[in-house]
This record gives structure tokens, sequence and C-alpha cells, in this order.
């Protein structure tokens, strides 16, 4: 993943290199660090399908922009208030909430600057891209599920488990499947395999996210863990009970394992991909 995140930071710095100020500083911080998660999905996918790194670069940088835009304004005080991410200040923390704001607008509009500036994609890839894109980071996906956990926290009864699913394929999974599919999407191939691989990688990724809140070291996740608990926040651990989140997972990731079938050993690395989402420590 590292040689992913790396090229999607790559394409993110080119399109600022000639930004000065504290915004441009601030976008540069937010996405220094990461796994890179959603970019080497995007990458494989794409290699999958016969897609050059080359031509993927700006579509990497574009998910990775998206991303860090959403974790700079979840992070805000008027969201999770979290002083650290990656190991490092958040980006209200280090500046101000004002530069945090901006800085976040600023990564959102990149992405879809990267992906419409790629040289090596038709016009009709980057309207596919773009579109989509649009759809999984809004109120039809990412922004939507967020919404749906802001409302959440603030309503009597506890949320079920249908609910909480709906919630996270949105906040988190609607981005995993966007960047699994890109590639397909790019040759406008079939979507379903790695579209069922997005959507089932997507859950178990925000179980694991709900477990290392539970059990994580805050030395490797990066930031603050116990809040979901602390705040009585609904979470698949809270519904399930932590074995049963746990085995919530191993099925999920059975599920992802089991769509790549018709990518022989060429989808390897995606399979180990689905099983680093659920071993992972940050």
């Amino acid at each position: 993943m590292a040689d992913a995140g790396a090229m999607a930071r790559r394409a993110i710095g080119i399109a600022l290199a000639d930004i000065d100020g504290e915004v441009a500083e601030a976008m540069r911080y937010s996405t220094a660090g990461g796994k890179g998660f959603r970019a080497f999905l995007v990458s494989e996918g794409a290699r999958l399908h016969g897609i050059s790194n080359d031509a993927i670069a700006p579509v990497a940088g574009a998910i990775e922009a998206i991303h860090a835009y959403s974790l700079v304004h979840d992070d805000l005080p008027c969201m999770d208030d979290d002083d650290m991410r990656r190991g490092q200040l958040t980006v209200h923390r280090k500046w101000d909430e004002a530069i945090a704001v901006l800085a976040g607008d600023g990564l959102q509009t990149i992405a879809y600057q990267l992906i419409a500036d790629a040289d090596d994609l038709i016009a009709d890839q980057k309207t596919d891209l773009i579109g989509s894109l649009a759809r999984a980071s809004g109120i039809h996906g990412m922004v939507g599920g967020q919404e749906m956990d802001i409302v959440a926290e603030k309503r009597a009864e506890p949320m079920s488990i249908d609910e909480i699913t709906k919630l996270q394929a949105g906040k988190t999974g609607a981005l995993i499947t966007w960047s699994a599919t890109a590639g397909p999407v790019l040759m406008s191939s079939d979507i379903a395999p790695l579209k069922t691989y997005g959507d089932a990688l997507g859950l178990a990724f925000q179980i694991a996210d709900d477990v290392l809140d539970i059990e994580g070291d805050p030395s490797a996740t990066g930031k603050a863990v116990g809040k979901d608990e602390g705040r009585g926040k609904a979470t698949f651990v809270s519904l399930l009970g932590l074995d049963g989140a746990k085995r919530r997972a191993t099925e999920l990731v059975d599920t992802a394992i089991d769509a790549l079938h018709s990518y022989d050993e060429n989808a390897d690395l995606l399979r180990e991909l689905a099983r680093f989402a659920v071993e992972r420590d940050r």
C-alpha cells in the first residue's frame, strides 16, 4: 500500500506545487500520512483491468484527497473534536478551525481537479469517475452516513444493526467501494465482482475500527481510543459484542474474497488486503 499512497501524494503534491499559504500547507500536511488503503484499491482494481499506474495516479490522488478532507472536517470541534490524527496534531489544532475548514474544502475540490486534468483519461472516463465520486462522497454516500451518525447521537433509542450497517455503508463504505470499482468503471467492464468486494470490505474495515476503539493502542492507531464507548455511541461492537463483531468482520472478509474468484490468482493482493483490514492495529 505504501507505493500506492506515495503515488497518490505525488499527484496531490503536483496539483499544489505552485500554491503557497497556510491552507495549501495544511492540505499537504493532512495528506502526508495514512495507509494509502483507498489508493491501493484504485491501483489494484486498475491493474486487474490492464490500466497503468501512470493513468490511474490522478484517480488515486483524488480518492486520498477526498478521504483526507473528510478526516480534517470530522476532527473539528463541531464534529468529533479530536486532537490527534495519524500520530500528529489534527489540522485545527496545528493551525485553527478556519484553516481546517478551508483545507478540507480545498482537498475536496482538488480531487475533482485531479481527475478533470488527468492527461491519460478521455472525457467519458472523467465524467464517469467525477459523477460517481460525487455520489459516493456526498449526501448519497459519505456525507449522508455522517449525518445519520450525528442524528443517532441525539436520539434516545439505540440504532439497530440494520441502521448501523446502512450508516457505515455510507460513511465509510461508499468511498471504499468507489475505490475498488474505479478500474472496471474506466474500462466499462462489469463492476459487480469488485462492488461486492468493496461493499463487504468497507463494512469489515469499519468493524475493525470499532474493535480498535476498544482494544487499540493510541501509539499504534495514531489517535485517541475509547471515544465511541465513552460517548455511548452505537457501533458494531456495542450491538454485537466484541466477539460477535469480530466474527461478523471475518464473515465479511470471506464474502469479499469469494467475490474475486473470476480474477484467479491475479487478485491475491486484494485478498491479502481484505485480511489486513481486520487484522491491522491502526
